[in-house]
């Protein structure tokens, strides 16, 4: 294929859809938003985005305004095989404390979009997924299952890869 055809995949996690369709009033939460909905709307189309089970499941969670629509946001988004492997890979995540134990899914989201080689994770969730310090460990870990690290960023970050293109 050449590289002008090649397109990032990118798996889009749970804050994704949560941002677009935010009614937090916080200008940071309004910010987040905003660039959400400007990566989504004008730029999605560069990627070939994946999400899975995982994300739909913590959207369904609860009761929220707009949930149905950060559910539909994803209608269109095939959604990755959640196999074995990623099961096992998110528990060596989790004992090796790249991510954190417990009901989160961090862990998991991290893990699929590993095991199918997605280029990029994309989520607002800077704390346990887009963290610098987190990088290297994730990249040791990956490389000992022979996998590549996905870049763990936000859409404003890709809205600023595209700038300058």
């Amino acid at each position: 294929m050449p590289e002008a055809d090649f397109k990032p995949r990118v798996y889009v996690e749970t804050t994704i859809p949560s941002f677009y369709h935010n009614y937090r009033p916080e200008p940071t939460m309004v910010a987040r938003q905003e660039w959400t909905r400007e990566w989504w709307d004008l730029q999605a189309w560069r990627y070939v985005l994946r999400t899975s089970a995982f994300v739909l499941e913590e959207l369904s969670e609860g009761e929220y305004p707009d949930q149905d629509q950060c559910l539909r946001l994803l209608d269109e988004v095939p959604q990755l095989e959640l196999t074995d492997e990623v099961g096992e890979l998110a528990k060596v995540y989790m004992q090796r404390f790249v991510m954190p134990k417990g009901p989160s899914l961090d862990a998991f989201h991290l893990a699929a979009a590993s095991i199918h080689r997605c280029d990029i994770l994309l989520t607002w969730n800077c704390v346990h997924l887009a963290n610098a310090r987190k990088s290297a460990h994730i990249e040791t870990v990956n490389r000992e299952f022979g996998l590549p690290a996905p870049r763990l960023i936000t859409p404003l970050e890709l809205l600023a890869d595209h700038e300058n293109t």
